[in-house]
């Protein structure tokens, strides 16, 4: 078993041979951080939303991953980014309570999501990535409060779905809202949550019975992995990012590239839970 784990998790965190390059550009009148490898045909687009009060380049290791394998990521500061030059503060609070999911709505951080869109738009008519971007495969990855956001566009806030996403990744995101008000069913695009055994506020909403992952329709994953706390998905993190790389790979792979990967439902050790409903079956 250990085995098959190194072969696995190396032929995924190897899959791109080419160091991936990372700038930085005003766009959509957003800073925003991208990373790239040199490629002849256009490339599938990733778009990262950062945590509250992190920002774009919070999650380094996992964006370069990406851009080894073939995508181009992007990852805008949204407004309340306090570091990447990001100019709010940490002692600034939420818009509404964290703790009070009930009272958030479609208008709450409605910014974020907007912020993403005005981006996808703009990639395809600027001169600088309209040759470069492959618009007909777009995914989107969030973190935390970013979890929220890509989860609000995929669906699961009607009034902000993003046409044409071909996945979306949550990781440790802040799904309680959707789970309060049901609206997980609204989502159009095949997701994967991803929690960790010590990620105490958010990951319980994700695998509790009627919880983030049984409201969302199919194709859907839960990862677990274990030891992992709420900052595993950013660079200050110390835990599973081989894991997290592994799995978000297979799982861009096989719905943005179409790639067959059957090893997305292999549980492997370091994860302490794997769930999953789709064409690969149900566990």
């Amino acid at each position: 078993m250990r085995y098959a784990f190194l072969i696995f998790a190396v032929s995924m965190l190897c899959a791109g041979t080419t160091e991936a390059r990372q700038d930085s550009v005003r766009l959509a009148d957003l800073d925003v951080t991208i990373w790239s490898q040199r490629a002849e045909a256009k490339q599938p687009v990733i778009i990262f939303s950062h945590g509250f009060h992190g920002c774009a380049t919070q999650s380094r290791f996992l964006m370069e991953a990406f851009a080894a394998d073939g995508y181009l990521v992007l990852a805008p500061n949204h407004r309340d980014a306090t570091c990447n030059g990001g100019k709010d503060s940490w002692l600034s609070r939420a818009e509404v309570p964290l703790r009070d999911p009930v009272k958030w709505d479609e208008t709450t951080y409605r910014d974020r999501g907007d912020d993403i869109r005005r981006l996808v738009g703009t990639i395809g008519t600027d001169n600088r990535f309209r040759p470069r971007v492959d618009l007909s495969r777009v995914a989107l990855a969030g973190h935390s409060l970013g979890g929220y956001t890509v989860l609000g566009l995929a669906g699961a806030w009607p009034s902000w779905k993003l046409p044409g996403v071909k996945a979306v990744l949550a990781f440790s995101p802040y799904s309680q809202p959707f789970v309060e008000q049901g609206t997980l069913v609204g989502l159009s695009a095949p997701v994967m949550f991803q929690g960790g055994t010590l990620d105490f506020g958010t990951t319980p909403a994700l695998q509790k019975t009627s919880g983030a992952y049984d409201q969302s329709p199919e194709p859907k994953y839960f990862v677990e992995f274990d030891k992992a706390g709420h900052f595993a998905w950013a660079d200050a993190g110390i835990t599973a990012h081989e894991e997290i790389v592994a799995y978000s790979l297979a799982f861009m792979n096989h719905y943005v590239k179409g790639e067959p990967t059957p090893s997305l439902t292999k549980k492997i050790p370091g994860v302490a839970l794997m769930r999953y409903a789709s064409e690969f079956g149900k566990n």
